[in-house]
């Protein structure tokens, strides 16, 4: 093993960053979300739920579209524009929480409220004057799923809660979450009608995922090329179980140990003795236990 660099650490550290690989089914699904933030205002908006396996990419796409319509100052109006307000729904389908984490998501946190202006009426009336005020035009909530952990009513209440704000304020309401969720969702059947669904499926043994292998390792920061056979593919594929998050990990890791190793690319005798690190962790674990450490 090589020691360090400051040239090798740069690049380690721009793999461990987060890293956005354009591969066409996400890109799908951003063409969609911008099509959706960009057409006129109406009675009814657009919406979307997209839904998959957790780790398949949903909060990716989400994070890429917030960079892309970040908040603007307007210096003439003395206002900062928001068109798209990213939200994670809170551990509970609980509207007061909800309501207290869009204020303090756009920079108004309720600490200098009374007690009684903290009310979910109070609250309601404050962040409907406050998002409208941003000329926001479209709410994304990551981990809807999140709503399951409530009751029925609960839950019900919850939709209810978003349907309201997607249709006073006149913008597009967009849900992500495992698929567990989406029947959550339909058990509100105006807010079901309103939101068309998209499903983003595990990865398979197709043309699609080689290709988004070959762009995710081309996107590495190393010298050489790497040139991996069909075999190495389906390992991966195994090694994941096709899901984006950890296809991501994986390639990334040996990313980092093609540098430290000086190899720089990924072979596939590499990804033949790669095990994730949480295996590697109980192997020496299991070591320690039989050696009596």
């Amino acid at each position: 093993m090589r020691a360090g660099t400051t040239e090798e650490d740069g690049r380690i550290a721009l793999i461990q960053s987060d890293i956005w690989i354009g591969f066409p089914r996400a890109e799908q699904v951003l063409d969609r979300l911008q099509g959706m933030i960009e057409a006129p205002r109406q009675t009814r908006m657009p919406g979307l739920l997209v839904h998959g396996a957790s780790g398949i990419g949903k909060t990716m796409i989400a994070r890429n579209l917030s960079r892309k319509y970040a908040p603007e100052y307007d210096p003439a109006s003395g206002i900062t524009r928001t068109p798209l307000l990213l939200l994670q729904a809170p551990p509970a389908p609980d509207e007061r929480r909800f309501y207290l984490h869009i204020l303090a998501a756009v920079g108004a946190p309720a600490t200098a409220l009374s007690a009684r202006a903290q009310n979910v009426a109070s609250l309601e009336v404050r962040v409907i004057a406050l998002l409208r005020d941003l000329g926001l035009r479209m709410i994304m909530i990551d981990e809807v799923h999140n709503l399951l952990a409530g009751t029925h009513r609960e839950q019900r209440r919850f939709l209810n809660v978003l349907r309201y704000l997607s249709n006073e304020l006149e913008v597009s309401l967009v849900c992500l979450g495992v698929s567990e969720a989406v029947d959550a969702i339909r058990g509100d059947i105006q807010l079901a009608r309103r939101l068309d669904e998209h499903h983003l499926p595990n990865w398979r043994d197709d043309a699609e995922f080689s290709d988004m292998i070959q762009t995710l390792i081309a996107a590495m920061p190393l010298e050489k090329k790497s040139n991996l056979k069909v075999k190495s593919l389906k390992q991966i594929l195994a090694l994941s179980g096709g899901v984006t998050s950890r296809i991501f990990a994986l390639i990334k890791d040996l990313s980092i140990d093609a540098i430290v190793t000086g190899e720089e690319c990924i072979t596939d005798d590499a990804i033949a003795k790669w095990t994730p690190v949480w295996s590697r962790h109980a192997n020496a674990h299991r070591r320690l236990e039989k050696s009596g450490g």
